[in-house]
């Protein structure tokens, strides 16, 4: 096929795997929060990749650092060291709370959550876990266990080995304190639950998850993917309720768009893990480690929490003001936000990209999330709290459904 401006789209749509939704559009370049489509028409972005591009789109000191490292040294296995890798080490360590001063580095979320697992049988010597229901852990089998929602498990069947792993309902701490034993290796949990709709934890819950695994020689790992470097108003979603965990797994925000994931432990459990017990071939790379030591620098520098803080705290404000009867609630912490709708919200982010020039995503059928740079300006808010509300008053999705069948019936 002759590659063309005008077949990006098909080219794309042909030649995927086929697993992913995919827009109708094709995008092409970014900055901060806005992103261009390949017809020139902008979009404030609040999707962010996910919740990745935290100190904004093409950031220009993770752009130069990328530059000038791809110029010098690109890959170096972590059996050799290497001066990025050492620094960047060094940078995340300073930032993580407490004891957890030990780091196995490799390439996503879901990287970090498989070595997570594997980090928490070597340091109890067990394989239990317990999990959270509404919770997203990721998709690699190993993963995948840990992840409540049915609909990502069930094609998979046996090979999902969910067997050793409890789930329990998320702030039900009766409920966690009756699953923890002392089969169990870890809790593992999010801050706030982002595939499940934008849901903060009660402080008093993630307390109580620490006292509980303390008390029985469990493990604390927090789910730090999405909520880590400043997306909830703190560094780390954890500070909010002050517990320092025993493990936190990292990605997505940590290098300004470079792929990167980690999990930070104590040095009891890093201790525990056999030499060679784990590995990967591109984790800690010089390349992804430069993107880090540029995009933690500029967190520390903007001090992008206290900014996420508070554009998230004038978001809901102005969202809460708006007058639908088809809103249920605002919910989020610092700039991860939800509203949660009375009907599908699938027509609503749709209507919000095609009519409006914004991007966002789903949490669960109800739930429109808001997740954009934190560099993103309450100018452009603004903007988008205006677009939602236009929304919600323009799209009538019965309507759209009679009319289509009508149209449909027509046809035929």
């Amino acid at each position: 096929m002759t590659v063309t401006q005008d077949n990006w789209l098909e080219l794309e749509n042909t030649l995927d795997s086929g697993v992913y939704n995919k827009h109708n559009v094709v995008m092409s370049r970014a900055e901060g929060a806005t992103v261009w489509d390949t017809e020139g028409r902008a979009y404030i972005d609040c999707v962010a990749g996910y919740g990745v591009a935290n100190v904004g789109h093409s950031n220009p000191d993770v752009v130069k650092a990328v530059q000038e490292q791809a110029a010098q040294l690109m890959v170096m296995p972590q059996t050799v060291p290497n001066d990025k890798r050492a620094q960047f080490l060094r940078d995340l360590v300073d930032v993580l709370p407490g004891d957890l001063n030990r780091v196995f580095l490799c390439n996503s979320g879901t990287e970090a959550m498989e070595a997570a697992k594997k980090f928490a049988i070597t340091a109890t010597g067990r394989s239990k876990f317990v999990s959270m229901k509404r919770g997203f852990s990721g998709r690699t089998l190993g993963a995948l266990a840990f992840t409540w929602e049915p609909k990502y498990r069930e094609p998979f069947g046996a090979a999902v080995d969910n067997e050793h792993v409890t789930f329990v309902t998320y702030g039900n701490i009766e409920e966690l304190r009756a699953a923890i034993t002392e089969e169990t290796a870890a809790v593992i949990m999010e801050p706030v639950q982002g595939e499940g709709g934008v849901r903060p934890a009660d402080p008093e819950f993630i307390r109580a998850a620490r006292e509980f695994t303390r008390e029985k020689g469990a493990l604390l790992i927090l789910d730090e993917i999405q909520t880590g470097f400043c997306r909830t108003g703190k560094m780390f979603a954890s500070e909010h309720s002050g517990v320092v965990p025993d493990g936190m797994t990292l990605a997505k925000g940590m290098a300004g768009g470079v792929p990167i994931g980690a999990f930070a432990m104590s040095e009891d459990v890093a201790n525990k893990m056999p030499k060679g017990g784990h590995g990967t071939t591109f984790g800690g790379n010089p390349l992804s480690m430069a993107a880090g030591i540029a995009a933690i620098g500029f967190m520390r520098r903007e001090r992008l929490w206290e900014q996420a803080a508070e554009k998230g705290a004038y978001f809901m404000e102005k969202l809460r003001a708006i007058q639908s009867p088809k809103i249920r609630e605002v919910r989020g912490l610092g700039l991860m936000i939800g509203v949660e709708l009375k009907e599908k919200s699938a027509p609503y982010i749709t209507a919000l990209e095609h009519d409006e020039g914004v991007l966002t995503l789903q949490a669960t059928p109800l739930v429109v999330r808001f997740l954009p740079p934190l560099t993103i300006s309450k100018a452009q808010i603004d903007e988008v709290v205006a677009a939602f509300e236009r929304v919600l008053t323009n799209v009538n999705p019965r309507e759209e459904r009679l009319a289509q069948l009508k149209e449909d019936k027509q046809s035929e």
